[in-house]
């Protein structure tokens, strides 16, 4: 009897696409703020302005996501093809922003308190110098966001393997780069905090408003936690599988009550990608249709890259 080549029903589970460019944007942005935060930090503590300091934290918390960010790029692609991993490394970059929004709430309790402290214990403020370093900040901020600016991606990962009840029927759908898109946000959450720096030190500089800075600082520290908390949120519901109000659950109901006599009794579906999903269903029917049938019908969701169909006969449940 000869062998099965088994190797050819095996698919790839890795489903990042197959570009770089999002992994060398993010390490120059990293290098690119990391050198302005040290910068305004610095002006900040030595011209006591509170304003150029949660830019300067707020930068820093920006280096740490992006830092993140191309860190879980590079170990994602490193162990892309590693078989310990049953869904591919996609997660590796969710959990990576995971982390750096709880390392950022950290920023946001320091910043908040420096910042009240300051409004209690008023101090002097070189404006003229500190508001020199949040226009470089600010300028620094818009070109990082154009580095990181959403780009359409149209490379994919085509499946077309089939087994048993397993099924990778489709090419992936391209989506969005969460991991990019949420580093923009954050980008332009940096430059806003500049502007409110710019502000505060203009005013203080013209109106004699020093109460300016150290509110700026508060708003700044605001900013930041609901980044945190849009993030902590976004990332949290991917790791935690928590998908079953997606549109697609309902798509996959609908599709599969195409097929006469057929009542959905489990299913499971989860994110394995950027927009890809996989999914396990259990049906039950009295009728002779087969797993590549049912199948059949959810070829026409191109979200879908793995699924598993189970059939069960109603006559064979009853001991028929």
């Amino acid at each position: 009897m000869t062998a099965c080549n088994h190797s050819r029903w095996e698919p790839s589970h890795d489903y990042r696409p197959l570009e770089t460019t999002a992994e060398r944007q993010a390490w120059r942005v990293t290098a690119l703020t990391g050198a302005t935060m040290l910068v305004e930090i610095v002006a900040g503590y030595a011209f006591n302005s509170m304003a150029l300091l949660a830019d300067g934290w707020h930068m820093a918390s920006h280096m740490l996501a992006i830092g993140l960010t191309a860190l879980a790029y590079l170990l994602a692609r490193r162990y892309a093809n590693d078989p310990r991993f049953a869904f591919g490394t996609w997660k590796i970059e969710v959990l990576a922003g995971f982390a750096s929004s709880l390392m950022l709430l950290v920023v946001v309790a320091m910043l908040a308190f420096e910042s009240l402290w300051r409004l209690w214990q008023p101090q002097q403020i070189a404006f003229e110098m500190a508001l020199w370093v949040a226009v470089i900040g600010l300028l620094v901020n818009l070109v990082s966001a154009w580095m990181l600016r959403d780009q359409h991606d149209h490379h994919g990962h085509a499946h077309a393997h089939a087994h048993g009840g397993h099924d990778h029927p489709h090419p992936t759908a391209p989506g969005k780069d969460l991991n990019r898109h949420a580093a923009f946000v954050h980008v332009l959450a940096d430059a806003l905090t500049s502007v409110a720096a710019i502000i505060a030190l203009l005013g203080g500089l013209w109106l004699g408003w020093n109460w300016l800075d150290p509110l700026m600082g508060v708003i700044g520290a605001v900013i930041i936690a609901v980044w945190a908390k849009g993030l902590l949120l976004e990332t949290a519901k991917v790791l935690l599988d928590r998908e079953m109000d997606s549109p697609i659950v309902a798509q996959v109901r609908t599709a599969l009550a195409q097929e006469a006599d057929t009542e959905v009794a489990d299913l499971h579906l989860w994110r394995v990608g950027r927009n890809q999903y996989a999914c396990i269903v259990s049906v039950v029917t009295h009728g002779e249709a087969s797993a590549d049938r049912y199948k059949a019908h959810l070829a026409g969701i191109s979200a879908l890259v793995h699924v598993t169909v189970e059939v069960n006969r109603c006559a064979v449940a009853a001991g028929v």
